[in-house]
């Protein structure tokens, strides 16, 4: 079997490349592609010198229209590649287009005119969904992208989807909801929840908690996200949506009780959901896949491995406020 997996240096990318080297047989080949923007080669060193394994540091666009010889007539394609988080999205937006639509579109051209292709899974996102009005949220729930990060991932799963059924390419599109754990992104802007709060208390400074910290996320282990896109790839399902979540929702107060850390409070922000909670119905039904990691769990584990956060931005009240200036400039009027 050949896989290649886009994103594999990263945050969730890594996982899933770790869960990979256990499944593979001997003859079976893993192509990793990613442009190391955002991902860090570190989390995937230890497969490197496997021979099994090739890494291919190009941007995606790049890479496919080469038509690398290595990468033609895969058998199983994970797409993770693309930009995160919403300040730079608001900020650059043709950067967002670039990377997670033009980058998705050429790989569905590249798969066009590939043979044996026996499934693509994509990392879609539930920011799509917006504030919704019911939760837990159901997979057809309204689409209401509020950000450039979250459109440019709508985009490119309805471009998944569209091929997929247009051109009888076998595609799965998973939205992920709060994806945490070991590895979670340290770049430099803000962004997720634990890498902020790791590098806080790595600095012996106070956990930034938004608002009164009664809002809820569907904070879902990554090592269970891993799992979702192997049973997906595995499965008969082709042009289908489903929601990964943990099952249930969390509060940040929670969090922030877990980690046994000082905090303080900064303004709550346009646009973010008070809470986000995934129906997973269908995935549960339909591939068969549970989470196994319970919250309580899954932050221990992070924090036993708090020492990854060593060299990642300290963010405090006045940075953050500099930070999210034009969040609050495009998002406050909706």
């Amino acid at each position: 079997m050949k896989y290649i997996v886009t994103g594999g240096c990263g945050f969730i990318g890594s996982h899933l490349i770790d869960l990979l080297m256990t499944k593979i047989q001997p003859n079976d080949e893993i192509h990793i592609i990613d442009n190391l923007s955002t991902g860090r080669l570190e989390n995937i060193k230890k497969h490197l010198s496997h021979p099994q394994i090739s890494f291919h540091q190009k941007d995606l666009v790049t890479v496919f229209q080469e038509r690398n010889q290595e990468l033609l007539n895969p058998d199983y394609v994970f797409h993770l590649a693309g930009l995160a988080d919403i300040v730079p999205s608001i900020e650059n937006p043709q950067e967002y287009f670039h990377a997670n639509v033009q980058g998705t579109l050429s790989l569905l051209e590249f798969l066009k005119e590939q043979k044996g292709l026996k499934k693509l899974v994509y990392a879609a996102s539930s920011s799509c969904y917006g504030i919704p009005d019911h939760y837990p949220t159901p997979e057809d729930a309204d689409i209401r992208p509020m950000y450039p990060y979250a459109l440019t991932k709508r985009m490119g799963e309805e471009l998944i989807l569209h091929w997929s059924s247009l051109y009888d390419i076998p595609s799965i599109s998973l939205r992920l909801f709060n994806v945490y754990g070991p590895r979670s992104r340290t770049n430099g802007t803000y962004g997720a929840v634990f890498g902020v709060f790791m590098a806080q208390i790595l600095a012996d400074i106070p956990l930034t908690v938004v608002g009164d910290g009664s809002q809820s996320r569907d904070f879902t282990f990554v090592t269970d996200v891993a799992s979702a896109f192997w049973m997906a790839s595995q499965s008969s399902y082709s042009c289908e949506v489903f929601n990964v979540g943990s099952g249930d929702h969390y509060s940040v107060k929670s969090l922030v009780k877990l980690l046994d850390h000082p905090f303080c409070t900064i303004p709550k922000r346009p646009g973010e959901p008070d809470q986000t909670f995934a129906d997973t119905k269908k995935i549960k039904t339909l591939l068969k896949w549970t989470p196994c990691v319970s919250f309580e769990e899954g932050v221990q584990i992070v924090k036993d491995n708090i020492g990854y956060y060593k060299d990642a931005p300290v963010w405090t009240p006045d940075t953050i406020k500099k930070e999210t200036q034009s969040w609050f400039k495009a998002l406050s009027k909706k």
